[in-house]
Order: C-alpha cells, then sequence, then structure tokens
C-alpha cells in the first residue's frame, strides 16, 4: 500500500488543483478529527443526502444509520454507490473585494459502493469504535447495546479507495489593484469548542474526564486528598443532598457572595456551576466529607486557577457549623495547600474575604498567610450592596514555616 491515494476521474481536481491532495496520512486526520459527515446516494433516480456519524477503521470507514432508513435500505443487496464528504472549517477569509471572499478548510471526499455490515463481530468492532470515537475509553463507561438495538442500527462500511483531500489556508488573496481599497480584510479563525458538560438530572458521577474539550492541566483536575479530620473528594452532584444538611445554617452563609440555596435543588446548580468551572478551566472544586462517617460536611475549591504565573485561589470554602473550631478546616487547608505549593508548584497561593467576615480573616491569617491589602467594590453582595474584599497571599517561599506551624497545631490537636 502506497502513501497516497491513487487518482481517478472523480477524485481528480478541474481547478485550483494546488489544494488537491492524496496523501492517507492528511485523510485519516481530517476524518478521525471531523463528526460533520454527508453521504449521498440516489434512490428511485432521485437523489438524498443525509448528515450521519462516521468512525475510520483502517482503510474502512463505517456509517451509522437505521435498518428503517433510506440509505440503508438501498444498500440491503449489493450495497449503495455513495459519495461522502467530511470538513472542518477552520476560518472565513475577507477579502476587500466580495469576489476574494473565501473560507479555510479541511475536507475529505470518498466515492464507493458502501456495503451493509452483517458479520456481527465486524458490527461489533464498528459500533464500538463509533462509541470511542466521541470520547475514549467511553465504550466500557456505558451500556453496550441489547441484540435487539444492534438489529436496529444499520452500518455500511466504505473502503478508502477513491479518495481526496482539498485544503485552503492562509490568508487573503486579492487582486494586486484591490490592495488599495479601505476595506478590513483578513482572517477569522473558527474552531469546534465543546462547553461545559450539561449533566443528566439523576447522574450521581461528575462529568468523566475523556469527554472532548475539557482542560486536562493538573491545576484544574480535583484529586482526592485524605487527612485524618477530613477527606476532600471531588465535587460530584452526589453531594447535593448531604452539603445541603450540612449547610443549611444562616450563618454559614453569611458572608459568602452567592445566594444561599434554599433547596437540595439550588445546592445541586451551585455545584453544577463549580463542576462547569473546571471545564472551563478556572476552578476546581472538593467536598469536605467526614472520614470517619461519610458524611458531607461542606465544600471548597480553587479559583482563578492561572497554571501560567503558578497562582492560585482557595475559596468558595463553607463548613458546617457543628464541625467549626475542630481541626476539619485546618487540616482541609493544608491539604490543598500542600496540593498547590508541592504537587503543582505554585508560587502563590491567595485567598479573598469579606472586609466585614472578620472570623474568616483571622483564620486565614493563622494559616501563615499575610494581609496584602483591600479590593474596594471588588463584587456585588447578594443583598446588593458592594463588597470590599481584603486579599490575603502565602508565596512559596513563605510556605515551608507555614506547612510547619500548620501540621504542628494539628499534632497539638
Amino acid at each position: 500500500m502506497t502513501d497516497v491515494y491513487t487518482t481517478t476521474d472523480r477524485t481528480t481536481a478541474t481547478r485550483t488543483r494546488h489544494r488537491m491532495h492524496y496523501d492517507r496520512d492528511k485523510a485519516h486526520a481530517v476524518l478521525d478529527e471531523a463528526f460533520d459527515c454527508a453521504v449521498a446516494f440516489v434512490v428511485d433516480g432521485e437523489p438524498r443526502l443525509l448528515p450521519t456519524l462516521h468512525v475510520r477503521v483502517g482503510e474502512t470507514l463505517y456509517l451509522h444509520g437505521s435498518t428503517g432508513g433510506r440509505m440503508a435500505l438501498a444498500a440491503r443487496a449489493d450495497g449503495v454507490p455513495v459519495c461522502v464528504s467530511v470538513t472542518l472549517l477552520d476560518g472565513l477569509v475577507f477579502g476587500r473585494s466580495q469576489f476574494h471572499h473565501s473560507a479555510n478548510y479541511r475536507s475529505v471526499v470518498a466515492h464507493g459502493v458502501a456495503r451493509p455490515v452483517t458479520d456481527p463481530a465486524e458490527k461489533a468492532e464498528a459500533m464500538h469504535a463509533l462509541v470511542e470515537k466521541v470520547g475514549v475509553s467511553r465504550a466500557a463507561d456505558s451500556r453496550p447495546p441489547t441484540r435487539q438495538e444492534m438489529a436496529q442500527t444499520s452500518v455500511l462500511a466504505l473502503p478508502l479507495v477513491e479518495v481526496s483531500v482539498r485544503i485552503r489556508e492562509g490568508g487573503v488573496l486579492d487582486a494586486p489593484e484591490d490592495l488599495g481599497l479601505p476595506h478590513w480584510a483578513g482572517v477569522l479563525p473558527l474552531r469546534r469548542v465543546a462547553g461545559p458538560p450539561e449533566t443528566d438530572a439523576g447522574v450521581p458521577v461528575p462529568p468523566p474526564a475523556y469527554l472532548p474539550g475539557r482542560t486536562s492541566a493538573e491545576w484544574q483536575t480535583p484529586v482526592l486528598l485524605e487527612g485524618r479530620h477530613v477527606r476532600l473528594e471531588p465535587l460530584a452532584p452526589s453531594h447535593a443532598e448531604g452539603m445541603f444538611e450540612a449547610l443549611d445554617d444562616e450563618e454559614v452563609w453569611r458572608h459568602i457572595p452567592l445566594p444561599r440555596p434554599r433547596t437540595v435543588a439550588d445546592m445541586a446548580a451551585d455545584i453544577a456551576e463549580v463542576i462547569r468551572g473546571q471545564w472551563r478551566g478556572d476552578r476546581s472544586g472538593w467536598a469536605q466529607v467526614d472520614p470517619i462517617s461519610g458524611a458531607v460536611m461542606g465544600m471548597t475549591t480553587y479559583h482563578d486557577v492561572d497554571p501560567d504565573r503558578r497562582s492560585v485561589g482557595i475559596g468558595h470554602t463553607m463548613l458546617g457549623r457543628k464541625w467549626w473550631r475542630t481541626g476539619v478546616n485546618t487540616e482541609a487547608k493544608l491539604l490543598l495547600l500542600e496540593r498547590a505549593f508541592d504537587v503543582l508548584g505554585a508560587a502563590k497561593v491567595f485567598w479573598y474575604t469579606d472586609i466585614r467576615n472578620e472570623r474568616s480573616q483571622a483564620a486565614i491569617a493563622r494559616l501563615g498567610a499575610s494581609r496584602d491589602g483591600v479590593i474596594r467594590r471588588q463584587r456585588l453582595r447578594p443583598d446588593g450592596t458592594w463588597r470590599d474584599t481584603v486579599l490575603f497571599a502565602l508565596t512559596a517561599d513563605e510556605w515551608p514555616a507555614a506547612a510547619q506551624r500548620l501540621r504542628d497545631r494539628l499534632a497539638a490537636g
């Protein structure tokens, strides 16, 4: 097998031939990255064009459908002639003249006869590959199809033989006589971005790491942190009920710059927002859990995560009142600081707190942090008044001494 596909009359360009490519690697890269696939075929002399899901396994392109769909019905005998188009749109090109407006893109067109996959093993392999395409490890993290579901599913196989790749990249190609025109020209890059996942009602676990689009940096990924007084578990929807019960106290929420949740659903929404922040890349959240009973005691997070500047804030911390003045808060902060400085290599950890919250300011100072100043009118409180925020910080140089003091406090009970 050569590194390029053999050209045919159907894959040879009639214009802008410099944009045509036949490299297998280029074609495979587009097919593997793209999710947008359209399949054209003819039924009873009429053209049909259907969007579908696809996956490449070696030199075969598998197309997903329903056994009752027109494409599957047309392919029941000896297969169906198809033309498959897969495109990635990379940018809009704005020329000074309307004629030279264009787009940057990478596209693959494949011709051939798509045959129905009837062998159970091949069909199962194709379905497994299709599920894995939307998230590596998803096949093991979901129920496999039943025999009835497989019978309702059509899979067509298209050998990758007549394949062409067309690529337009670069900038504006205005005519020389238009270069002096006073109109803006340039390229507007486009890219597909996965938003924060929206967890279905009743799902107890957080979105898995294999979903496309997640910020994979270690700073934004909460891990299990275990101590003697507290266990910090990565925040999940399953914590909502216990957390609501632990934090259902007006005093706990007095200086928190968010409305107090009035129902378990409100608390679940608060947790969901923290998890969305993890996907955006600016937060990382934990539930504070009693290591003996497993009871949820509260919540804490990293916020304003900045790996480039090696800086992170600790905040959105709430602990049920029955655990105040115990070792829970001290040990929770020690675990978070150890992760920030000793594991992530932070240069600075900081805290924001309401200027009215003297108890919080005293607690942060006991950690060894310094009061760096006041940010006036930093944010609105739930009652609509402006909050002046006190800024505390602890640097990597100060951390060893602060860590020893915290460990000594915990050892002394």
